[in-house]
């Protein structure tokens, strides 16, 4: 016998999935070919069979110039080492492919989104980020946009697009991000995002959240990394009140997805990670 919680969720996926719908099977003429980059961590990552497939949701991922601040070996200016997207590898293809495919079959299981089996990464020098409403980046305390891409960017939320970066720690990292984010938005705060907000409870009510740290957890055992000892939901709205750039800093959301499989990561995190990357990502499409 359902309850009157499970009601209240089945109401909110059935009225989150016609809204989908009706935005999404639009964008499925305008999407472009896959395509694929050398990733950080993994080289020759199998496709799924499906790859080929239409899909109403892709994730997309952004692609990046990487900080002249450097760390983590990313010092030099450039998409990758070698300055472009193709040569040598970039902080933007950190975890990828494997954390956004790990992701994306989880959209598959736990919504009635059609999604991509495969993610797409977007270049804001191409014009393309129209063609796909949920924007992912990560590990964005080591990145620099260009006068152009933030130009972009903002274009890209203030129309409806949705912003979702995460994996980033720390006071100084923190700072290299708003260097980039605050020229997208010179005029608009980066607040909390209270717990009453919608993007919370699209799918699942997640009032009772934590840090959900990245694999150096299973080394060290702690959740935080640098001086990042607090687990930060934050973001920046629209004038509408809308939520067009979700924050997650001091947490590795995509280290939970990419672990998922893994037996030594613990199960909560990736539970945590996956739920709120759902609600973010059937939010983005409803509002």
């Amino acid at each position: 016998m359902l309850t009157e919680g499970d009601r209240m969720t089945f109401t909110r996926v059935w009225r989150a999935g016609a809204g989908i719908l009706l935005v999404l099977t639009s964008l499925m003429a305008f999407q472009k070919p896959f395509r694929e980059y050398p990733g950080r961590e993994y080289g020759d990552f199998p496709l799924p069979r499906d790859y080929m497939d239409k899909a109403e949701w892709v994730f997309a991922r952004l692609m990046y110039p990487a900080s002249q601040y450097g760390g983590r070996g990313f010092g030099r200016r450039g998409f990758g080492f070698g300055g472009s997207w193709t040569q040598g590898y970039s902080s933007w293809t950190t975890d990828y492919p494997r954390s956004d495919r790990h992701f994306v079959e989880a959209v598959r299981r736990l919504t009635r989104v059609n999604a991509r089996s495969v993610e797409q990464p977007v270049n804001l020098d191409d014009g393309e980020a129209y063609d796909w409403p949920f924007l992912y980046a990560v590990e964005v305390g080591h990145w620099e946009l260009t006068d152009a891409q933030a130009k972009a960017m903002r274009e890209y939320l203030l129309r409806g697009g949705f912003f979702f970066c995460d994996d980033f720690h720390g006071s100084y990292e923190w700072d290299i991000f708003m260097e980039s984010m605050r020229r997208v938005f010179p005029d608009r705060p980066v607040v909390d995002i209270e717990n009453k907000d919608a993007i919370f409870h699209a799918i699942y009510d997640l009032d009772d959240k934590y840090q959900v740290p990245g694999a150096q957890y299973l080394r060290s055992g702690q959740t935080w990394e640098q001086d990042g000892y607090r687990d930060k939901w934050a973001g920046i709205y629209d004038d509408h009140g809308r939520l067009m750039v979700a924050i997650c800093h001091n947490m590795d959301l995509g280290d939970s997805w990419e672990h998922a499989d893994n037996p030594y990561y613990d199960q909560k995190f990736s539970a945590l990670g996956i739920r709120i990357g759902i609600n973010y990502v059937v939010y983005s499409m409803t509002h």
